[in-house]
């Protein structure tokens, strides 16, 4: 569980889900890639701290493979985009089913590194535990984002507080993953540690996705709400 708190924000689920709400969908989009880029320095370091270390821990090696695996390919792709932008709008390749593929194959076979590891000492009563929690963190923090970002001296519009409630608790597993590969490269209980995330990615999607219907008839009715209270009074005829 610890392990889940280090990772950094998806860079996409977050920002599907807000959008699909009709929340600030470029706070989200924004929160998602600056997020994104302070976890391939955080992450690892959180991940140091919190789960245990020696001084042998090769730092140099760490960053220069996560730097590798996941900022030179977003560079690349930046670098790419630019030559052929006329082109892919032009012929508007299917990216959200591919992205959605990519994510679902890692998904799958990080599923059965995992389980398939004999040394995962890991039993169905457990496990089960683990969904339950995992389920009662992300419930509870998005009910504790939702009253901070509502209070009464708060100035967040309700588009924010969509934002807010998807983003800050959802972590990334595309990324979570790679990385807590090369920081525990070698550890025998790897795939034990990875089990929270594993559960937590996809907990997230399928409970944000439940709670779209609901968050996004509390957002209408708000700024509904809101607009009524704003309109000025007409003046009462003597």
């Amino acid at each position: 569980l610890q392990t889940v708190g280090c990772m950094p924000p998806p860079v996409s689920s977050a920002v599907i889900l807000t959008k699909a709400v009709g929340g600030n969908e470029a706070a989200a989009i924004f929160n998602s890639a600056f997020g994104s880029f302070l976890g391939i320095v955080i992450t690892p370091l959180l991940l140091l701290l919190f789960l245990g270390s020696s001084s042998s821990v090769p730092f140099t090696s760490i960053f220069s493979q996560l730097f590798m695996t996941v900022v030179v390919p977003l560079i690349i792709g930046q670098i790419v985009r630019r030559y052929i932008k006329d082109w892919l709008e032009r012929k508007k390749p299917p990216f959200g089913a591919i992205s959605s593929c990519v994510l679902l194959m890692i998904i799958y076979t990080t599923f059965c590194d995992t389980f398939a590891n004999p040394n995962i000492d890991l039993d169905k009563f457990s496990l089960i535990i683990i969904v339950f929690i995992i389920f009662s963190i992300q419930m509870s923090f998005m009910f504790l984002t939702f009253l901070f970002s509502t209070r009464n001296n708060s100035t967040f519009t309700p588009a924010d507080t969509v934002a807010i409630v998807f983003c800050s608790t959802h972590k990334s597993l595309t990324l979570g993953i790679p990385m807590l590969k090369i920081v525990f490269a070698g550890y025998e209980h790897l795939s034990l540690i990875s089990v929270p995330l594993l559960i937590y990615h996809p907990a997230q999607i399928l409970l944000g996705s439940l709670l779209v219907p609901t968050i996004k008839s509390w957002m209408v009715s708000r700024q509904k709400a809101l607009k009524l209270t704003r309109q000025p009074k007409a003046p009462v005829k003597v």
